[in-house]
């Protein structure tokens, strides 16, 4: 259940602090620090969810804070290599030649290609001349899209380091918060606050939606790798599209739009009847899925889809693709400040 604070009437200092941290929010997307935003608080909220754990393995000890701000430490490094580990994996295994996305574009190009003989005539308007006009089209838009695919080409360095630092700092935050300090003069604690609420709305919207990618996963998987081959029906580069379902799943609504559409133009390699099948399965499955989501989401931002897509659809006008993986949590942070004031 989400957490709500009550507070009283807004004091110069709180007032001072929500406008600090409107402009941090606006400056964190203009300037591109939005990986490394999120990964210092994954690291950061995934501390705090084993720290007490850890504490209640040393609380027979009785502890100092010198261990346990040893534990702590010890703790981070662990979190942050596997997160290191697991992120280069990811990267290896998506240049692999059993998860590569060039050679899964060039598929579904050829897909395409081969599918305008069993495709109705009035779907031919909508769909590219053949694969090297797919291609094109795809690089174009690549090339107009370039300032907003931070994490592709050049930028993916830049970007990988801006997440390895945001882990550092997290780790740091999480170890310094394992000593309770609260010596905060006004200003600084109504800044904290702020910390807390948008690092609330950080945990409960990703975690949220984690769950929801993984069982959006699971569910794809079983039909991808055990449904269709039960029926003589082999899709190539399964292990990719579940790869991809699941991190383009990660993002509210658009994620399952990609993964969908990816799954239906490849199932056409076999036919226009496995396509509608994936497709009908697809939409039931997502279906099923809207009243998990309801349960699992509403019960964490209190937010109805609409509500979510509308903020969506400001923050990607505005920030492009960026703003659409910080719309949710933005959005929560927001009803989290509203609702403490019993505004919502």
């Amino acid at each position: 259940m989400t957490k709500t604070i009550k507070l009283g009437p807004a004091t110069s200092h709180e007032v001072a602090a929500w406008i600090m941290a409107a402009v941090a929010l606006v400056f964190v997307l203009l300037f591109h620090l939005l990986p490394a935003v999120l990964a210092g608080l994954l690291v950061f909220e995934l501390v705090h969810i084993i720290t007490p754990m850890l504490a209640r393995s040393l609380s027979g000890n009785k502890p100092s804070n010198v261990s346990k701000l040893w534990a702590v430490a010890i703790l981070v490094v662990i979190i942050v290599s596997l997160l290191a580990l697991a992120g280069a994996g990811l990267v290896a295994f998506f240049r692999s030649d059993s998860g590569s996305l060039t050679v899964l574009l060039a598929k579904m190009a050829q897909i395409i290609e081969d599918s305008r003989k069993i495709l109705p005539a009035w779907l031919f308007e909508h769909l590219p001349a053949d694969a090297i006009t797919f291609k094109e089209q795809a690089s174009q838009w690549l090339r107009s899209h370039a300032d907003e695919l931070q994490v592709v080409g050049k930028e993916a360095g830049r970007a990988s380091a801006h997440i390895l630092i945001g882990m550092i700092i997290g780790g740091i935050l999480a170890v310094r918060d394992a000593v309770a300090m609260d010596n905060f003069k006004p200003f600084a604690r109504a800044l904290a606050c702020r910390g807390e609420f948008f690092s609330d709305a950080f945990k409960r919207v990703v975690f949220a939606q984690v769950r929801i990618s993984a069982i959006n996963t699971v569910f794809t998987a079983m039909y991808l790798a055990l449904v269709l081959p039960m029926m003589g029906v082999h899709l190539p580069l399964i292990k990719t599209m579940i790869a991809i379902t699941f991190v383009v799943g990660l993002i509210p609504v658009i994620g399952n739009l990609i993964s969908n559409t990816m799954i239906v133009i490849v199932s056409l390699s076999q036919s226009l009847l496995v396509a509608a099948g994936s497709l009908l399965y697809l939409i039931v499955i997502h279906k099923l899925e809207y009243f998990l989501n309801a349960r699992i989401v509403g019960s964490q931002i209190r937010a109805n889809a609409w509500e979510l897509l509308i903020a969506m659809l400001c923050m990607e006008a505005a920030f492009g693709l960026t703003g659409i993986v910080a719309a949710p949590i933005y959005y929560a942070y927001i009803k989290s400040e509203l609702r403490a004031r019993d505004l919502v």
